[in-house]
């Protein structure tokens, strides 16, 4: 379970404040894949580095009772002088993963052949995107945070993700951010738009998408 109570997140820039959220209140149960709509700069990404303890609200409280995936997306966390091979260790020894085992996963799924032992500055953006998601899965999480990732790589490497992702989303819990929302349906079974501050819940993707196309529609 994760719990969001009274939760409010602002940002200071320069001479004025950037209020994201005023007053989160949600609960994420195991077993629940929630897919969440929202306008550019609504705060997609500030509700996920949220979720995945990456950054502190500015009031208010979140229990935890699940272990968090970081958001399945953001690449940019590899240290890129080091090989795709030691950036895996690295993480192995952070969550106290057998090294090799996970070495192994991920060699074999994101499928990088030898730049897997090259350094990252050398990887293109969709090499960089596979190393990230098969990292991610290698460490079995409770809850998986996803960022607009699934269409990394060839049709293959696609097909190879969505029924890893499903299989783990069918074990544990799934929250993922999309802008397209066939991809919200695949995997989600309730939505969640993010409007004006706030995150208002239903109970389907379907209705969370019509919500939303309403929103944009209206220019809102």
């Amino acid at each position: 379970m994760i719990r969001f109570e009274n939760v409010a997140k602002s940002y200071h820039i320069r001479k004025f404040e950037k209020v994201v959220f005023t007053d989160l209140n949600f609960t994420i149960q195991r077993r629940e894949s929630i897919g969440i709509c929202g306008a550019n700069g609504a705060g997609k990404s500030t509700l996920m580095r949220l979720l995945a303890g990456v950054e502190p609200a500015t009031s208010g409280r979140i229990f935890r009772e699940m272990s968090t995936s970081w958001p399945i997306g953001y690449a940019n966390c590899f240290q890129s002088s080091l090989t795709g091979a030691d950036n895996a260790r690295f993480i192995a020894r952070v969550y106290k993963a057998d090294e090799q085992n996970l070495l192994d996963f991920v060699e074999d799924f994101a499928q990088l052949g030898p730049y897997f032992h090259q350094p990252v500055h050398t990887y293109s953006a969709g090499m960089n995107a596979r190393l990230a998601f098969g990292v991610s899965l290698a460490i079995d999480f409770d809850c998986y945070l996803v960022d607009e990732v699934t269409a990394a790589g060839d049709e293959r490497f696609r097909v190879r993700s969505e029924e890893a992702l499903i299989a783990r989303r069918d074990r544990g819990a799934l929250v993922m951010i999309s802008h397209d929302p066939q991809t919200l349906r695949a995997y989600c079974k309730r939505g969640a738009v993010l409007y004006g501050g706030s995150l208002v819940l239903y109970d389907t993707i379907d209705e969370a998408c019509e919500v939303h196309s309403r929103l944009q529609a209206r220019g809102l």
